[in-house]
């Protein structure tokens, strides 16, 4: 299986990162030139541009994000069953993939804003955090919480006919 394009990669990273960042800052992520990641851009941009899809890729003051068309924000924030930011549901969505992550590398991943979010996912309890028994940063996992909200966990209880009268 062939590597992803740098094209795919920056679309992954945008993705993760889930704020505006610098052509340096992508080139350094995906270990490619500042020449590169500029045509690579051109590619995914055009290529959301092009296609009938809810993302596209937004440049301001030489930084790049990845995010919703105007239009679209109504829509989801209907859908969400919490109060919750896109960037916030991004980590969130980061933590549950990894089912158990360092805060040091989810602020690697997410950037420094993540300690926003991990600040508004503990104040809402969807996530749970330990100190580290050797080191300085917590342990993040998922609470009991997220996974009845997300429904992610299968339905334990027992069925109707089952169930004591």
């Amino acid at each position: 299986m062939s590597s992803p394009s740098l094209a795919t990669r920056l679309e992954a990273i945008l993705y993760l990162k889930g704020r505006p960042i610098s052509v340096g800052e992508l080139a350094e992520l995906s270990h490619a030139s500042r020449q590169e990641v500029e045509q690579a851009l051109l590619i995914v941009t055009t290529r959301y541009a092009q296609q009938d899809s809810a993302l596209e890729i937004n440049e301001t003051n030489r930084r790049y994000c990845l995010q919703l068309k105007e239009g679209m924000t109504d829509l989801v924030q209907d859908l969400l069953p919490v109060n919750l930011s896109t960037a916030t549901l991004r980590t969130l969505a980061t933590i549950a993939l990894k089912k158990r992550i360092l805060q040091s590398d989810l602020v690697d991943l997410r950037g420094s804003g993540a300690y926003d979010h991990i600040k508004e996912l503990l104040a809402q309890e969807f996530i749970e955090r330990r100190r580290q028994s050797e080191g300085r940063s917590y342990w993040i996992t998922l609470s009991e919480k997220f996974h009845r909200t997300f429904s992610v966990l299968p339905d334990l209880s027992p069925p109707e006919s089952e169930q004591p009268a």
